[in-house]
């Protein structure tokens, strides 16, 4: 039973991560009909504007210490962070230990304007071009946008620690133990993805858009510019994507590929779920996270030598073959 709940917990973890690139790729697609293969990368800047806040609230100068000698007997320097120097040893220090968390508030406006000039600037030329056409131009944009976090970033992992306060494990049982930022992590997914439901659900400009999706032509005779609309909602489309790569950095260290490794699977759970359903992301990215965690079992791997690599897969082809238009998905999209 341990085991059983451990992996259920996993694949929360893993679905979490899952559903809201899902989610933002979702977004896009039913608003505007754009295949995003830029999306992934999306998630990655969002992971490397923590990396970026990280460093920048990690800034320091060097003072001389009279008080501490080197190796040579001399003073020793002493790097003292500017955050420190300007709020004191203590809050600076806080500041500087939930670097992470703070780059949730960062990233927001950063991935907003991101999205919005990446629409403006080269997606909204694609609107009516086939979808090969826009596989092919979002999957050089994702490869040129990869290349440069490379560029600055270089090719290895960046840690990104998770505040002292949510780094250790809770015991969420005598005998069950889990660590905490993963269970953060749920949390502040199930947060984001109701905050976009209840925004498209229950305000005047989700409801528009919602219709948008529906009828585009009708809503655009009605005096409404559905356009701005929609190109509002790929920024926010891109802030979820952001927001999902910022708080999974203390859970895998942002890396220049780290998008991509996501972006073929965040596919699937799309297709899974129903090209164009918001609840049917949501539900295949949490139940194709779940199966992914029992298919990484030591039962499962050695009855099956690598079925944790394919399960995904296979379930999308047994839908596929069975509900082409996915699980939730509307009747002839993408059928």
């Amino acid at each position: 039973m341990d085991a059983f709940l451990l992996q259920i917990l996993n694949g929360l973890d893993k679905g979490s991560a899952y559903a809201l690139i899902a989610l933002g790729l979702t977004l896009i697609f039913g608003t505007l009909g754009v295949v995003n293969f830029a999306h992934g990368a999306l998630f990655m800047i969002g992971a490397f504007c923590s990396v970026f806040l990280q460093r920048l609230l990690s800034l320091s100068y060097e003072t001389i210490d009279p008080t501490k000698t080197d190796f040579l007997g001399n003073p020793a320097k002493v790097k003292t962070p500017y955050v420190e120097s300007w709020f004191g040893p203590e809050l600076g220090g806080v500041i500087i230990d939930w670097s992470v968390p703070l780059a949730v508030l960062f990233a927001i406006p950063v991935m907003l304007v991101v999205g919005y000039v990446m629409e403006r600037g080269l997606i909204k030329h694609f609107y009516k071009r086939e979808h090969a056409d826009q596989i092919l131009v979002t999957f050089g944009l994702a490869i040129v946008l990869q290349e440069v976090i490379k560029y600055f970033y270089g090719a290895n992992p960046i840690q990104t620690p998770a505040p002292d306060a949510w780094s250790g494990v809770a015991h969420l049982t005598d005998t069950i133990v889990y660590p905490v930022w993963r269970i953060v992590y749920f949390f502040f997914a199930v947060v984001i993805i109701g905050g976009v439901f209840a925004f498209l659900q229950f305000t005047t400009f989700g409801m528009v858009v919602r219709a948008g999706m529906a009828d585009r032509e009708t809503v655009g005779l009605l005096g409404i510019d559905i356009d701005k609309r929609f190109t509002l909602m790929f920024g926010l489309a891109a802030a979820v994507a952001g927001l999902a790569g910022v708080m999974y950095g203390p859970i895998n260290a942002p890396n220049y590929h780290m998008g991509m490794d996501f972006l073929v699977l965040s596919f699937v759970v799309v297709v899974v779920g129903g090209m164009g359903s918001l609840p049917g992301a949501v539900a295949a990215g949490f139940l194709l996270g779940i199966l992914e965690s029992f298919a990484s079992m030591d039962w499962a791997t050695t009855l099956i030598p690598g079925i944790n690599q394919i399960i995904i897969y296979l379930v999308a082809i047994v839908i596929l073959l069975v509900r082409p238009r996915g699980l939730m998905g509307k009747k002839g999209v993408m059928e």
